[in-house]
């Protein structure tokens, strides 16, 4: 059952249409496709769609997802297994579908892919993406690190990493929880 209906394209008003522009039109319009980010009649996808209820924090929330994803120091494979580790702990199938996609375009293999749904540590992984997988996943279950973890992210990632990482873990999270309350994980 969708809770919140999608908004039609024709129907947003100016603040709106701005936010719709900056998902549509803005860096996750660019370059290769994983996923699309609207249906066929041009409503947003996933969580996109409830970001039109609130223009105001739709449109900083978007501009925090464009930043996590395209601006940080995380290479595209360690931000995809993190952004998988949020799907998989918070059973989102939006997001495991979309970032599974974007996952395979920046080299994840379907066994890497499998070992992150399955909680599992693929073996393949470089230092820097295990530590990245490591604490996104602590930071899911504890919500905190301790310091033997704190210290392993800042020696791999650095202080930046470990912070946009951090960001990338709860944006991430309020996706899938906005994902389960409105109801838009179809």
């Amino acid at each position: 059952m969708t809770r919140l209906p999608r908004f039609s394209p024709s129907e947003l008003d100016d603040d709106q249409q701005r936010v719709y522009r900056a998902v549509t039109g803005g860096r996750r319009a660019s370059g290769p496709q994983a996923f699309p980010l609207t249906e066929d009649d041009g409503t947003l996808r996933g969580p996109f769609n409830a970001m039109l209820l609130s223009p105001p924090v739709g449109g900083a929330l978007q501009a925090i997802g464009e930043a996590v994803r395209y601006s940080s120091v995380l290479s595209d494979r360690a931000r995809e297994l993190a952004i998988l580790a949020v799907a998989a702990y918070e059973d989102s199938a939006f997001e495991r579908l979309a970032h599974e996609a974007v996952g395979r375009l920046a080299g994840l293999t379907d066994d890497e892919l499998a070992a992150v749904r399955d909680g599992s540590d693929p073996a393949s992984l470089t230092g820097v993406e295990r530590v990245v997988l490591r604490t996104a996943r602590a930071l899911l279950r504890d919500r905190t690190l301790d310091d033997a973890g704190y210290e392993a992210a800042v020696q791999e990632l650095g202080a930046r990493g470990l912070f946009e990482l951090t960001t990338l873990v709860g944006y991430y999270a309020m996706l899938a929880l906005q994902l389960r309350i409105f109801a838009a994980e179809e």
